[in-house]
This record gives structure tokens, C-alpha cells and sequence, in this order.
């Protein structure tokens, strides 16, 4: 009888094992950082400096680029490979930022300064 008992337990503790290792999946899976990671990105960029490492280019998301022997003058475009977090390739980003602040328009973002009039 006491063995009964003792293969009951062992199966409940089995199944609450198993519960929270389903339970820690989930929560890995919905709040683990994917928009963070970083995502291998090839574009064309607009060349706006020269250095003597190379060339610095801004990309279509607004990032500098760094292109390495380049010879190419200021205002050319050239092809370049770099990382960028993969929130602002798949416009989590942006969503996130619109979310946050719903009565923010793209006017009032643009706008500098303190708020004081003359």
C-alpha cells in the first residue's frame, strides 16, 4: 500500500515537472529579446565621409555604415555588409515607439527645442 503511494507521488511530481518546464518554454519563447538580435543586412549606401580606413556610409535605416578599402567619393553609393538589430528590419521598432506613444504624430516628433516662445 505505502508503494502505491509512493508511485503516485512520483508521477505528480513528474507531471508538475513537466508543467512548469512547459510553463518556462512559453515564457522563453514570448519574452526572450528576437527583435534584439542582431540581422546580417547587404543594401547599397550613400557615402558620406571618407577616411583613411575607408569609406562611411548611411543606410536606408539610418545607421553608419563602415566600408573598408573604398574609393569611392562623397555622395557615390556603394554595396556594404553589416548587422543591424532585427527590430528595425521587421518594423518592431517602430510598432513598439507607436504603441508607446499613440498621440505622438511624425509632426510632433520633428520637432526641436524646448517649448518656450519668445
Amino acid at each position: 500500500m505505502y508503494k502505491q503511494k509512493q508511485e503516485g507521488k512520483l508521477s505528480r511530481r513528474v507531471l508538475l515537472s513537466a508543467i512548469i518546464a512547459g510553463i518556462a518554454v512559453a515564457i522563453v519563447f514570448t519574452i526572450t529579446p528576437w527583435n534584439y538580435l542582431p540581422t546580417e543586412v547587404t543594401e547599397d549606401v550613400t557615402v558620406i565621409a571618407n577616411m583613411e580606413y575607408g569609406c562611411v556610409g548611411e543606410s536606408q535605416y539610418g545607421m553608419s555604415v563602415v566600408v573598408p578599402e573604398c574609393s569611392v567619393q562623397v555622395g557615390d553609393t556603394v554595396s556594404a555588409t553589416f548587422n543591424i538589430p532585427s527590430g528595425k528590419v521587421n518594423g518592431y521598432w517602430a510598432e513598439l515607439e507607436r504603441r508607446q506613444n499613440p498621440m505622438v504624430d511624425e509632426w510632433d516628433r520633428n520637432v526641436d527645442g524646448s517649448g518656450f516662445s519668445p
